[in-house]
């Protein structure tokens, strides 16, 4: 059985354009028409659209999901190239924490550095910005 473009949508909780944007990426391959013009999808088309999700909620990118996909296909290649990728990512997201940890606490540092009184003209967390040096 076949499913038209919004029964895709309603099964794997997307819109319309989000399934065309897929297309185009190369992520879900393009469809066939009906006589009547409709685009046409196989039914594992919202299992792959939830997969891409899935590892979009994850961080993984468009480029790295359509690499994720294709490693399916590839009974060659164990497991251990797909567990490799998600230790880079693991490993890149445990990156991002700590860049958003030091953010986190040059944002205390300056936080702590104004009382909140006074004219914005001495405020201290504005000079420090403007600052040639950052403390």
């Amino acid at each position: 059985m076949e499913l038209k473009i919004g029964e895709v949508a309603d099964g794997s909780g997307v819109n319309l354009q989000t399934i065309r944007y897929y297309e185009r990426k190369g992520l879900v391959p393009e469809p066939h028409r009906s006589s009547s013009g409709y685009r046409m999808y196989p039914n594992d088309t919202v299992r792959r659209i939830r997969f891409i999700k899935r590892a979009q909620e994850l961080g993984f990118s468009l480029k790295e999901i359509k690499e994720l996909l294709a490693l399916q296909f590839h009974s060659e290649i164990s497991s251990t190239e797909v567990r490799a990728r998600v230790q880079a990512k693991l490993a890149d997201v445990e990156e991002k924490l700590r860049a958003l940890n030091a953010i986190k606490q040059a944002l205390i540092h300056l936080a702590c550095s104004c009382s909140g009184e006074g004219p914005v003209s001495q405020c201290p967390i504005l000079k420090s910005l403007d600052s040639e040096e950052y403390d």
